[in-house]
């Protein structure tokens, strides 16, 4: 059965007949009969052949011709008119209703039904669960006609709103977050290239410590021991790895001191500190082509230290003039240096914002995040509370219990006894959500309603309390792990020191 292939014809020969090719492929190939070609073919041509496969090879048939299309010669001539072109047309459809006021009688009152009804007081109170009757649920609108007032008329005393509006608490300007140093490999491969191919897996791993290469050693010569090889002298290893150390900690400091030169603009403080204290290293002072570059990043850590300063302070002036006390709490805790003097007039401001928004008609998830925030920030001895909430509930306790150490003033209202020398507690970290049975999120409700059903409910508060700006999570996001310490700071200020 043949088969249509593409072509190539790729040369002439002087008997009339042409090899060929597959097109774009060198292989299939072979010679067909000059005399199937169309007239005036040339060498690149191609074409779409019927072919047989046979034993013998491939065989040309015939030339495959494209049909031609034939032009349409009919073609239908557009007529002018003399009426208004409208591109869109629109027609409206008319609905026959039946009157429904045909054949029936005008609507009776209650007064010309015939019968006497009697009392119907045994029915029972039939009003609905919004505190509303029967009578009042048909009681027509003040101005309106009988059946006909408005359903959604505002909902009458008693009956509580469905859609409440939360204003969100305003927004603080979001500073860019700092970018963590990214240092090269420039100065470290330079000094590896200057060493023997055989010292470099030694050098390499020199830069992890000696331990390191004693246990990589030790692994090495149990396994060639197994095997029956030859093991490697520890002593003189060690005594390689102990002589390449020096250089190689020069260069991976040199690496980090340029990078973060080069990124001292954007750079977190963490990692140009972590630079300037590397450059204390013995193996680095020794050496005189760190010393200038060491004095550079020093002054330019004073530098961004004070920078860094002056915003914290910004930013916390700026989330008590919004009112938002939680924010701010947290922000005092996360100072850019340890042991910073506490500005007293921002001190004052913030345990005044502080104790104001501890008050009774609050709920006991904004007194936790409250208290949570208050514990590890500098004014936390500066918290009084005149009154405990209404609510106290179970989580409260466990709050107020745990965070006492830090404030006993605080517990003492609570009626919770403090230890005199009790561990003082960490900042609580975020938790990840703890997956159920069938592998499905524990935190995630099977439907809309279900987080509403299972979650109870709280008292309300006839007044507006004061927006929650932060949710009443702990404060994860806390800089130090420690307590601050209870020693006030000179000059009136207010230590954010934490303890030993």
């Amino acid at each position: 059965m043949p088969h249509r292939i593409d072509i190539e014809l790729t040369s002439a020969g002087d008997d009339g007949s042409w090899t060929w090719r597959a097109s774009g492929a060198r292989q299939p190939r072979g010679v067909l009969d000059g005399s199937i070609l169309p007239d005036k073919s040339a060498v690149g041509d191609q074409l779409k052949v019927e072919a047989d496969y046979g034993v013998d090879g491939i065989s040309i048939l015939s030339i495959v011709t494209a049909p031609k299309r034939e032009e349409r010669s009919e073609v239908l001539d557009l007529l002018p008119s003399e009426a208004t072109f409208e591109p869109v047309t629109e027609q409206r459809a008319t609905r026959d209703r039946p009157d429904r006021s045909r054949g029936r009688s005008p609507r009776r009152e209650r007064g010309d039904r015939g019968g006497d009804r009697g009392d119907r007081s045994d029915r029972g109170d039939r009003g609905s669960a919004h505190g509303r009757g029967v009578n009042e649920r048909r009681a027509a609108p003040p101005g309106g006609s009988e059946g006909k007032g408005d359903r959604r008329a505002a909902p009458s005393e008693g009956r509580r709103e469905t859609h409440r509006h939360f204003a969100p608490p305003p927004e603080l300007p979001k500073r860019p977050k700092p970018k963590r140093l990214r240092p090269g490999s420039q100065r470290r491969t330079e000094v590896l290239d200057q060493l023997p191919e055989a010292s470099r897996p030694i050098a390499e791993l020199a830069l992890q410590g000696i331990p390191a290469v004693r246990q990589r050693l030790r692994e090495d010569n149990e396994r060639a021991r197994k095997d029956g090889g030859p093991e490697m002298p520890e002593d003189s290893v060690i005594a390689m790895a102990e002589e390449l150390l020096p250089k190689l900690r020069v260069a991976e400091w040199l690496d980090r001191a340029e990078a973060a030169k080069r990124q001292i603009e954007h750079l977190d403080l963490r990692d140009l500190r972590s630079v300037v204290v590397a450059s204390d290293d013995p193996s680095v002072v020794r050496d005189e082509s760190t010393r200038t570059l060491a004095v550079e990043l020093r002054a330019a850590l004073a530098t961004k230290q004070e920078q860094e300063l002056h915003l914290w302070f910004e930013d916390i002036g700026a989330a008590l003039d919004v009112g938002r006390v939680i924010r701010a709490l947290r922000l005092s805790s996360e100072p850019p240096k340890a042991g910073v003097p506490f500005p007293g007039e921002l001190a004052t401001r913030l345990s005044d914002a502080t104790n104001a928004s501890l008050q009774p008609k609050d709920g006991p998830d904004r007194w936790s995040a409250v208290l949570e925030a208050a514990a590890f920030s500098p004014i936390r001895l500066h918290v009084r509370t005149e009154a405990i909430p209404t609510v106290v509930s179970d989580e409260l306790t466990a709050t107020v219990t745990r965070l006492g150490p830090l404030l006993p003033q605080v517990a003492a209202k609570f009626g919770i006894e403090v230890a005199p020398k009790g561990p003082s507690p960490r900042p609580l970290r975020p938790t990840r959500p703890t997956k159920g049975p069938a592998g499905k999120r524990s935190d995630v409700p099977d439907r809309p309603g279900a987080a509403r059903a299972r979650a109870k409910p709280t008292p309300a508060t006839t007044e507006p309390t004061e927006p929650q700006d932060d949710p009443p999570a702990p404060a994860a996001d806390a800089a130090s792990d420690e307590a601050p310490s209870q020693e006030p700071a000179p000059e009136g200020g207010v230590s954010t020191q934490p303890q030993e």
